[in-house]
């Protein structure tokens, strides 16, 4: 099989690394992969491309000067045709509006999208009208999600049997432990300290506001605690202004955007996700492979990576007081934390791999027609 997919790109988040992972992995077998990524003008994507394209998947790179970029989607049949893939797979809405449209145009027979997010803007009924018109002209579509599944049937009108459902998967390595004492000695950490820790973009989604917000009600009663914080975004100074007000300006970390994040984690005792909404979480699983204690809202997504009480404890979204006695309970209880953390791991290895992930793809390749039946 030949499978072109296509994303929108700003930068390197959870979708953008679930394709470092998922593509690579696909082209391993018997298929020619390949991506086109569509790109800002003034955000190339030069990096990522060349690292998709060492990993043995073929990438190219297209300019998206608005929204909705009528010359763009000529632009990718023209490209299609010269290709001639059995398939064309989007991700994110730019990709769908523009690669759906090419690839019935270029007369590709089937054409998949990939749902990464339940946002609220999908929601405004201009939007919710043409995602329920390009369902109509899907082969089939992937939820990473359960609750992105139940979002595209009732907001964008997906026929559920269209829709299947295949979580995000990594292959967890050991961590290295010298980065434990290399980055808290970074930040000024003593190794013993014990430091609660978030990794995401800084914008109004994560929630931080709310865990800066919980810290601060415990920090009297644990002097030597840390929040570290790594990521960057819009409201990276209010945050830090949020900080100050607060009284914890010292003991909040905020480290920026790491290409490495998910190795840093070693420094963390507690990982903390207070998401308003998420359509998957995947560092959530890169905080499983560390073995780290998780407290996270329970919304969209998030239930169905972590387990309440078993692989970490959950809280409502904006939920302050839940937060702070969350962290207590793990700062405090070091077992129960090391217990949380080690069954995080064991649940990330049975129900996470990347094998799962690229198996049940295929199988809804397999299953709709594009790739043959006897196929890896």
């Amino acid at each position: 099989m030949r499978i072109v997919h296509l994303a929108k790109m700003t930068g390197v988040a959870g979708t953008e690394n679930h394709l470092l992972t998922l593509l690579p992995q696909l082209a391993n077998g018997a298929h020619d992969v390949r991506l086109l990524v569509l790109c800002e003008p003034d955000k190339p994507m030069y990096e990522y491309a060349a690292r998709m394209s060492a990993s043995g998947v073929p990438t190219e790179l297209f300019n998206i000067h608005s929204d909705v970029d009528l010359r763009l989607i000529g632009q990718l049949a023209a490209r299609l045709r010269t290709l001639q893939p059995d398939a064309v797979h989007t991700h994110l809405i730019h990709a769908d509006w523009h690669g759906i449209p090419a690839a019935r145009r270029a007369g590709v027979r089937y054409v998949y999208t990939s749902g990464h997010n339940d946002d609220p803007f999908r929601r405004r009924p201009p939007i919710r009208l043409v995602q329920a018109y390009l369902w109509r002209r899907l082969t089939a579509g992937i939820a990473i999600s359960e609750a992105v599944r139940q979002f595209m049937i009732k907001v964008e009108l997906a026929p559920p049997q269209k829709v299947h459902t295949v979580h995000y998967g990594i292959a967890p390595t050991l961590p290295d432990l010298t980065m434990r004492a290399a980055f808290r000695a970074e930040l000024g950490i003593p190794l013993d300290a014990p430091v609660l820790g978030s990794v995401c973009r800084l914008i109004e989604q994560k929630g931080l506001t709310f865990a800066l917000r919980a810290f601060a009600q415990i920090a009297p009663h644990f002097p030597e605690a840390h929040y570290v914080i790594i990521g960057d975004g819009a409201l990276r100074e209010p945050l830090r202004a949020e900080a100050d007000a607060l009284g914890v300006a010292t003991r909040v970390h905020f480290a920026g955007w790491r290409a490495d994040a998910a190795a840093r984690m070693v420094a963390f005792d507690v990982f903390v996700m207070p998401s308003l909404w998420e359509g998957f979480g995947l560092v959530l699983l890169e905080a499983m492979a560390a073995r780290l204690p998780i407290i996270a809202s329970a919304v969209s997504a998030l239930p169905e990576i972590v387990r309440d009480g078993e692989t970490g404890l959950l809280c409502a979204p904006r939920d302050v007081a839940c937060l702070a006695e969350r962290m207590a309970r793990l700062l405090s209880a070091r077992d129960l934390a090391t217990r949380l953390g080690a069954h995080g791991e064991a649940r990330l290895r049975a129900e996470f791999s990347v094998s799962k992930m690229v198996d049940r793809t295929l199988a809804v390749y397999r299953k709709t027609g594009a790739l043959r039946k006897d196929s890896a």
